[in-house]
Formats: structure tokens, sequence, C-alpha cells
């Protein structure tokens, strides 16, 4: 294995001129300083009724500032300095405000998936040593029953909702208050290691079980800096928190958002994602591609529906000529489109798994940027993208500035395994030496994920290592290229390719491939005007035959499960493979 010889990876021109912090209390006081009285949250405090409006509360950045400074007064003068800190619950600025205190000196904080059972969330913070709990009032009960369990060393419990059985949000907040009002500076005076571990993340792993992955406040600020040198976000955009805080991906995106001085809304849940963006008025929205490719799918059926669809050809042919001639009208043409998702919404970006390149070519002809990111939790999160100035369908782009990109041991197609190195690569797994010296092999980060690269440098994901299926003639099959295909039938909500022995009690070696599909069931009643399952299962192996006349034929789908039920996912979208396919590996 030799990095020296191995295929590189350009990186991303810088476009923007930025700011790099030290640490997170630098780059709140920056945001402070900088966007001042700038609306940093907009909080819904009401929903709206029949009878009367939504209500409103906006904290400025000046005002976030403020209240990290005094929630972290706060837990200072309650003994908690130098403590470890999970916190569990959906999106709020109740959890912002918890890391950021914790992260400015307090200690070490674990952001815990809000989906854990009460086994894993035991497990989660024994192995993470936390001494602190904070939660929401939706996992009382579940903090409660977790609390019995004799393994558990946590000492205080934190509740962002007011309680009667633990120390309340606001309680703390005003003790800092009060203690700031006072003259108290001692908790901006704690010394910050921006190299020192400040974050233990769990993976969301689809295949195995989770790792606890050690990162630095210099790991995830680096990574801020370099998205924030090559993307188009603004000051006064408006941005919808909709990946979870406890991906890496959602809570560095949200990082990023507060140190451009772009405002950010909370989603009320996935049904209201495009009512969300109207009422909010977003224009940058960072999501994974099954919710992208679901809203593209809505458009088109909608377009289909409606009887538009010739309008709708007829606009891109004319939009098309223009763009040809560096005249840009794509929004005002399809300015119905552009109003279904709120009028406001310019640039999507995705993250998380590979997005379907007809959702990414049929937003951008509408007039909305979509560009990918590619990273892991390891990476905190971003090791490549796309921009708006450097983009191709189908590919992740090219390697952030400051992040060094290699393909090794490649094939003869030029496939071989992603490896990376730079200053936002983990410190390793947290007590687990023997997966931090495989992950972090020889100094790079072995990714574990197969990729390629065109002449011009643009990055293709073939798949995971761990999920080729290598046939009985050698061949190399990678599920997500056809995943990819399946995911363009219209009515396919999401999809799964494995591989089953050809023969019962057959050889390992001689396998069959298979797809698991979830479908739509309106989408077939719309346009077939059935519900029976066994007329859609005829009518899904139609369209699967077309699509393998289109492919050699060791690509084959030889066997098809379909569903309307879905299948067990990551918060952040992916499907659970070992779930789905009762494997272990």
């Amino acid at each position: 294995m030799t990095y020296e010889n191995a295929v590189r990876i350009p990186q991303l021109s810088p476009v923007y001129r930025t700011v790099e912090h030290r640490d997170f209390r630098e780059l709140l006081q920056y945001a402070a300083d900088t966007y001042g009285d700038d609306c940093a949250f907009i909080l819904k405090e009401k929903r709206a009724t029949k009878t009367s409006p939504a209500e409103y509360r906006r904290i400025s950045f000046r005002e976030l500032k403020r209240d990290v400074d005094a929630f972290g007064t706060g837990l200072l003068k309650s003994g908690l300095a130098g403590k470890r800190f999970a916190i569990i619950g959906k999106n709020r600025y109740e959890w912002l405000v918890s890391y950021y205190a914790v992260l400015c000196g307090l200690g070490i904080c674990v952001p815990l998936d809000k989906g854990l059972p009460c086994e894993e969330l035991v497990s989660s913070l024994e192995r993470s040593r936390c001494d602190v709990l904070i939660f929401d009032r939706d996992h009382s009960s579940l903090v409660r029953r977790a609390a019995e369990s004799s393994e558990l060393s946590v000492e205080t419990f934190i509740c962002m909702d007011d309680s009667d059985s633990s120390e309340p949000f606001r309680w703390i907040l005003d003790k800092g208050y009060l203690a700031l009002e006072n003259g108290d500076t001692d908790y901006s005076r704690l010394p910050i290691d921006p190299q020192a571990m400040s974050i233990i993340l769990f993976t969301s792993g689809t295949t195995n079980l989770s790792k606890a992955v050690m990162l630095s406040q210099n790991n995830i600020l680096s990574n801020i800096y370099a998205m924030l040198q090559v993307e188009d976000i603004r000051r006064g955009d408006v941005n919808m928190a909709f990946l979870p805080y406890h991906h890496t991906f959602g809570s560095t995106g949200q990082t990023l958002m507060i140190a451009a001085g772009v405002t950010t809304a909370f989603c009320d849940g996935l049904k209201y994602v495009q009512k969300n963006l109207a009422e909010y008025h977003v224009s940058v929205f960072v999501c994974v591609p099954l919710l992208i490719e679901a809203m593209y799918k809505k458009i088109i059926n909608g377009i289909h529906k409606q009887g538009k669809d010739k309008i709708f050809r007829r606009g891109l042919r004319i939009s098309g000529i223009l763009r040809r001639l560096h005249i840009d009208r794509r929004r005002r043409i399809f300015s119905d489109i552009i109003e279904q998702l709120g009028g406001d919404l310019r640039f999507i970006i995705s993250g998380a798994s590979p997005l379907d390149p007809v959702a990414a070519r049929g937003f951008d002809a509408v007039g909305i940027n979509v560009v990918q990111g590619y990273g892991m939790t390891e990476a905190s999160p971003v090791l490549a993208a796309e921009n708006p100035g450097s983009r191709r369908a189908g590919s992740i782009g090219k390697a952030m500035p400051g992040v060094d990109l290699r393909i090794i041991d490649t094939d003869a197609e030029g496939v071989g395994e992603l490896v990376a190195r730079g200053p936002n690569i983990m410190e390793g797994y947290y007590h687990n030496p023997e997966e931090t010296a495989a992950a972090l092999a020889d100094g790079w980060l072995h990714t574990g994920d197969l990729a390629s690269v065109d002449r011009d440098g643009f990055l293709y994901i073939r798949g995971r290592r761990k999920n080729v299926i290598v046939l009985k003639n050698g061949k190399n099959v990678y599920p997500e290229e056809l995943e990819l295909r399946i995911s363009d039938l219209p009515y396919v909500r999401e999809n799964m390719v494995y591989s089953e022995p050809r023969h019962r009690n057959g050889s390992d070696k001689d396998l069959a491939l298979c797809a698991k599909i979830v479908y739509d069931k309106a989408y077939f009643r719309d346009h077939f005007g059935t519900w029976d399952p066994g007329k859609i299962q005829t009518l899904i192996r139609r369209d699967i035959d077309k699509m393998n006349d289109e492919l050699p034929n060791y690509k084959h789908i030889l066997r098809l499960t379909v569903t309307d039920q879905e299948m067990a996912k990551t918060t952040t979208g992916k499907v659970k493979r070992y779930v789905e396919t009762g494997s272990d590996a």
C-alpha cells in the first residue's frame, strides 16, 4: 500500500474571504460582535390556530452569546466544571445553548441520538463516562428509566423544560445571569485547549455497532473554515435546522450558519417541511437525499396531475436556450415551483448519503442550486463537496481546502479505497485502540468507501467496501449504483440492493442480486387506479426488467421484494442494512 503513488484528488479553490476561529468561544464572540442585533434564531412560541396567528420570538447573535455565557456561568456555579455532559433531545434553541456552554471551557460534550432505546442510552452514557445529562420533556420517561439502572454513573440531570424531578434549564440560566450581573467573570476565563478532545460523537452506523469518535474544537472549526471558503452561504440567509444536532453534519452545519451570520428556524416535523420553508422564507436548506428526492418527485407528480407536462418541458427548453446565451431566467420561468417551496429557497446542501443526479439536475433546472457534500463523523464531517461553481451530476465534487484525499489500491477500472488526512480528522475512537489503529493506519483515515475520479478531478463514490457484492465470476457489483437507478422510478420512496445465495443451501460465492423497494401507494392509485399489492408487484417487476435490459447480465436484479412499509433507518435517513438483511456484519 503506497500513499505517495496514490491517485490525488484536487481541492476546491477558495472563493470567499472568511475568518478562522481558534475555539468556540472566539467564534461566538465574533458572531456577536459582527452580526450584533441581526436575527440568529426564530423560535415559534405558539402555533397558529383557526382564530389566531402563530407567535414567534427572535434571538439576536448578541443575545445568543449572552445566553451561552449565562448558562455556562450557571453550570459553573453548580460545581459542574470539568465534567462530561450528554445532551439528548430534538433540535431546539436550549439544546444549542447547552452545547456551546459546555464547549466554551466547562468540559466534554456528548450529543446523543434522540431515538435511542433505554438500554442503548445507558450504554452510551457509560461508555462515554458522562457525569451530567441534559434532556428535553419528551425524553423524561426514558431518562427516568435510565436513572434506575445500577450501571449509570450520571449524577446530575437537567431538563430543558420545567421539571419537578430535575434541575430546570431556566433555573440554571437565571442563576448564571444573576452572577454575571454581579460582575462574575470566572466562566469567560476558563481555559480552552482547541487540540484536546472536546466532543464524543457516536457514529450512526448502518452495518455495525456505533463507535465513539473523539473530536477536538480544532477538528470542527477547521472544517467550518474550509466550508466558508467555498460555499455560497450569505449573511441574512435563512436556514432551517433539519438534520439532528447529535449528527456531526447537523451540529457542525449549525455552527457554520452562526459563523456566517445566517438566521436559523426550527422544523416542526417531516410532514411540515414544505409549510415551514414558506413560513420562515428559508433560503438555505441542509438536508438528506431522501427528502430532496421526495420533494422533487412531488413537484414532478404535481405537474403531471395538473396536465402541465408540455408547459414544463417548453419552459425547460426556453430556459436552456437563454442560459446558453448567459441569460438566467430560471426562477422567473418556474416561479410557480419556486413558490411551492416558499419563494426564497435558492441553495440546497445534501449530505449523509448519495443524491440521485436526476433530482439534483431537476432542481438546478428550475433555479435552485443543489450541491453534495461527502464526509463522515470521523472527519468532522466534510471531506469533499461541490459548490455552485464546481459541480458535476453524480459526483461528490472535490476535496475541501486543506484536506488531502487520495485513492489507494485501485483496480483496473480505477476504483480503490478513499483515504484522507487533514486538520479535521478525528483523534481516534474513545477507548478503542484496535479500531483506531485500523481506521488511522499510517496516519491516514481509511474511509471504507470505494471511489474513482474523472479526468477533470471530480470524485465519485462507488460504494462501501463492506457492501460490495463479489459474484462467482469475479465481477464486483456496487449496490449504491443500482439503488440510484431504482430511485429514479417515480413511485420509489426508498430501496436497498443486496445479495442472497442463488440456491437454497448453496455456496455463498454463487449469489443472486436482490432489491427491496418501498413504494408510494398513492402513485399507483393516481396513475394505475389500483391499490392491489399483487398488481403493484407486477408493475414494479416490469420496470425492474426494463432496467435490467439496459445493464450487463451480472448486474441484473433477480429477486424483488416490494412493500409500502418503511425500512429501518438511521436518524439521517440511511437504511440500516444489517437490520433489513438480518446480517451481523
